[in-house]
């Protein structure tokens, strides 16, 4: 008498995985997730909820609800990240003021707020009101002198000193993955990577903070790619409350995706391009769904801005250009030139900055986080304060670089010569000589042009959050307005001169510095990123530059260009990397002529593969295979001697198959027969009982054959998501190839060191 008959008369042999058990599904950290396994889980919990939804009203209900969720899930992180973003704004305005000086009315007004209340201001002597007063009024009450300029200076050091400081401790202490841009990581984490925390409350709330801290303490970092990383955070939170997208890593990453779009759409004012910066920058699967989606969160979080209406000018951002010149054919050369420029920087930048981080990584250098930002911001500080390009806001900065100079403007970039017979409009001045304040200016810019391509290169990717995207445009911004001036002098003196004859008579307005500042921040910025559509679609929202896109993508383009001949890797990729991320960039080519079978596991000499059998392994067989092993799931074979393939278990769902069995299943000891048929195996009546997992088996998993070429089944990898894939001749299992192992054969190919993939 067998023991399967016995049972099926009792009826009590059970599979107790027929109904769900708790953190089946779920990954461990740092590692890949499945997403052919979730979009089946996703397809199977849709079907179930159509079917469902005509039994009952109240079912029906339910199943708009969760039509509904991933609108609401959109419009709640739109909201909380347009909130935020508006939120840093206002604290950063109030905080980088706070080093220079106070509001005696109301201390937590900026200079600007300060002295919008008071009535004693004229237009002349706007940035000067009695309400406001510098820290040497205030203790010494001397406005002028050696004195008081040195204990302004002592003042600005402190207060720069004492936010970075905060700053790097709040991140130590409470989240240290608040450090750096969190672009690179959540690349990875949207390619299907599980780094919990990183996107979790304690680092949105950190993170926030600190911030408003290192942008204020006047650090060559800005606060655009951090904001990405937060709006991540709020679209997690979000998602963690609704069960569609909690129980599913798939989905939850259509969320991220959205997420990210929101956060470029408030840290630049530009909804469309933040769109567009998702899905070529950031995302790994993007669905058409989730566009229309991140259109809306984008929206969302535009409109929730402009109510808070952070900048005071009913704009969405600081930079809102108008200029009245068009750009004439000639001067795409200059533009050009200025691509290459962004581009050399671009191929600079990243190169040094990868060997300085490599450096910190690997000596006694990154034993010492907070000393090292100490150290780098009293340095950014000292040298920062006596040149006033460097010494105001970067955001400023760039906006009084890309300004053009009409009748009103103060700044020293606008001291020209006027004629004193000039009876012109305001919004149409001609071309003028340069006065000795332009020239000042020159000499201080190309000044703060060098400071900036130095410091900017020590300090992203120290253990604050640090954004590339403000310091990279400042670069580009000096870089180009210098040319400009240049350009326009050349112009006023020289109209005689057959490329100004055409379109540059005397008494003209020929030439716009501002839009030369423009097009070299664009350049740069695409140099170090190497963005190109969503760049210029983001560059024309962010000015509202509309009739410049053609120097804009001239410019774009030719930073891409010139930076790709140097190497194809982009800052956020190149972060990747060194951080040895499993991230399989859709941009790589893998062209060698290696095949399946030369990169599968086992290799000649190895042990053999370690795999389950359908009916034959006691439940304390597989406990030890799992003791002794770290592999993330097993094959599950027919028989070691015919090797034939059934199916693929994953290590993690075995764990908590067996702990819930003992746990709720009576007879269930360590020589249990574990097996994976329909039906249980002929075993001697006295046996214990088996115990039935079919249900955790992916009876499906992706199959090459070893003939298989590499390029092949690099772009399965890249297209499916694979977390690994199974190699089989005529259905007899030979090997298998993991994500980390494609990972390292790329590297390897590459002339690369294939051990520097560090994570599962």
């Amino acid at each position: 008498m067998v023991y399967a008959g016995a049972m099926s008369g009792s009826g009590n042999l059970m599979d107790f995985l027929d109904e769900p058990f708790p953190d089946v599904g779920t990954y461990e950290d740092f590692h890949t997730i499945d997403w052919l396994r979730e979009k089946s889980r996703d397809t199977d919990r849709h079907r179930k909820i159509t079917s469902k939804s005509k039994e009952s009203i109240w079912e029906f209900i339910k199943s708009l609800l969760d039509a509904w969720s991933g609108w609401v899930v959109m419009l709640l992180i739109g909201l909380l990240a347009g909130t935020l973003a508006g939120v840093i704004d206002l604290a950063v305005d109030w905080m980088t003021d706070l080093k220079e000086g106070v509001c005696l009315s109301a201390f937590w007004y900026s200079h600007e707020q300060c002295c919008w209340t008071s009535n004693e201001t004229t237009f002349e002597d706007r940035d000067k009101c009695p309400l406001w007063q510098k820290w040497s009024e205030l203790l010494v009450n001397q406005s002028e002198g050696a004195s008081a300029y040195i204990l302004n200076y002592l003042m600005y050091i402190l207060w720069a000193l004492l936010f970075a400081f905060l700053a790097v401790s709040l991140v130590r202490v409470f989240a240290p993955y608040a450090c750096g841009s969190g672009i690179p990581e959540i690349k990875t984490i949207l390619s299907g990577f599980i780094i919990r925390g990183y996107l979790g409350k304690w680092t949105l709330l950190i993170k926030t903070v600190t911030l408003v801290l290192v942008v204020s303490s006047g650090l060559s970092l800005g606060k655009e790619g951090p904001l990405v990383h937060v709006a991540c955070c709020c679209g997690n939170f979000f998602s963690s409350l609704f069960s569609k997208y909690s129980k599913n890593e798939g989905k939850r990453r259509e969320v991220l995706s959205a997420a990210a779009a929101a956060g470029v759409s408030v840290a630049f004012g530009a909804p469309i391009g933040g769109v567009l910066f998702s899905l070529e920058e950031v995302s790994y699967y993007f669905p058409l769904k989730t566009l229309w989606r991140s259109f809306f969160a984008a929206l969302v979080a535009a409109f929730t801005l402009r109510s808070i209406n952070p900048f005071g000018n009913s704009r969405l951002v600081l930079f809102y250009v108008e200029y009245h010149t068009p750009w004439y054919m000639a001067e795409l050369f200059p533009f050009i030139l200025l691509g290459v420029f962004g581009g050399l920087w671009g191929t600079l930048f990243i190169r040094c900055n990868i060997a300085w981080c490599r450096r910190r990584k690997t000596t006694r250098l990154g034993k010492y986080p907070v000393l090292e930002v100490i150290v780098v911001t009293a340095i950014t500080a000292i040298i920062a304060y006596p040149n006033p390009y460097t010494r105001q806001s970067t955001s400023e900065l760039i906006s009084e670089l890309f300004n053009d100079c009409g009748a009103l403007e103060s700044s020293q970039l606008c001291d020209y010569i006027n004629d004193p017979n000039m009876t012109r409009p305001v919004d149409d001045i001609p071309d003028r000589p340069a006065g000795v304040g332009v020239y000042t200016a020159m000499w201080q810019l190309a000044l703060a042009l060098i400071f900036k391509i130095v410091v900017t290169i020590f300090t992203f990717g120290m253990k604050i959050p640090s954004g590339l995207f403000i310091p990279s445009m400042a670069v580009g911004a000096m870089a180009g307005r210098m040319v400009g001036i240049g350009v326009e002098q050349l112009a006023y003196h020289h109209h005689d001169w057959i490329i100004f004859r055409n379109w540059c008579r005397p008494g003209a307005d020929c030439v716009t510095p501002g839009l030369y500042a423009m097009v070299g921040a664009a350049a740069c910025l695409g140099g170090v990123t190497r963005m190109t559509v969503s760049l210029v679609v983001i560059m024309f929202e962010l000015t509202g530059g509309l009739e410049y896109i053609v120097p804009l993508m001239a410019a774009a383009v030719t930073s891409k260009w010139v930076a790709d001949a140097f190497g194809k890797e982009g800052i956020y990729e190149a972060h990747i990397h060194l951080n040895g991320y499993p991230f399989l960039d859709v941009k790589d080519e893998f062209t060698h002529r290696t095949l399946a079978t030369d990169v599968m596991r086992p290799r000649r000499g190895e042990p053999p593969l370690s795999v389950l059998t359908q009916d034959s392994m006691t439940v304390e067989d597989v406990e030890t295979l799992i003791k002794e092993t770290d592999y993330n799931g097993f094959p599950v074979v027919v028989s070691r001697d015919s090797e034939r393939l059934i199916g693929f278990a994953q290590r993690r769902e075995l764990i908590l198959a067996i702990k819930n069995a003992r746990q709720r299943q009576e007879g269930i000891v360590s020589n249990s027969i574990m097996y994976f048929t329909e039906e249980p195996p002929e075993l001697p009546a006295n046996s214990p009982h088996p115990l039935k997992l079919r249900r955790i088996l992916n009876l499906s998993p992706f199959t090459v054959t070893d003939h298989t070429p590499m390029e092949t089944v690099v772009d399965i990898f890249r297209k499916l998501g694979l977390r690994q894939c199974l190699v089989t001749r005529s259905g007899r299992l030979l090997g298998i190839i993991t994500k980390k192992d494609v990972l390292r054969h790329m590297a390897q190919m590459a002339n690369q060191d294939p051990e520097s993939i560090m994570f599962n």
